[in-house]
């Protein structure tokens, strides 16, 4: 696996505990800069069009732990 250039390892040869570190700093650093990231005009019509929807009948979607069951990831 190569590194980005800025890096100065190998991401392998991190442990498990600082890969998992590693990942959860770069999502941070993601949302302390969300105002960067826009949605395209179809994405933001697509997300008023599913509030709607819900606002409208909010017993017609699943729970998460649904979702996760009718894919085989309950416990």
């Amino acid at each position: 696996m190569s590194s980005h250039p800025l890096l100065k390892l190998e991401i392998s040869e991190l442990s498990i505990a600082e890969r998992i570190q590693l990942a959860e700093d770069l999502w941070d650093s993601i949302l302390d800069n969300q105002g960067e990231l826009s949605l395209s005009e179809a994405q933001e019509q697509e997300l008023d069009r599913r509030l709607e929807q819900y606002q409208r009948d909010p017993a017609a979607g699943s729970t998460w732990e649904e979702v996760k069951q009718r894919l085989g990831f309950s416990q």
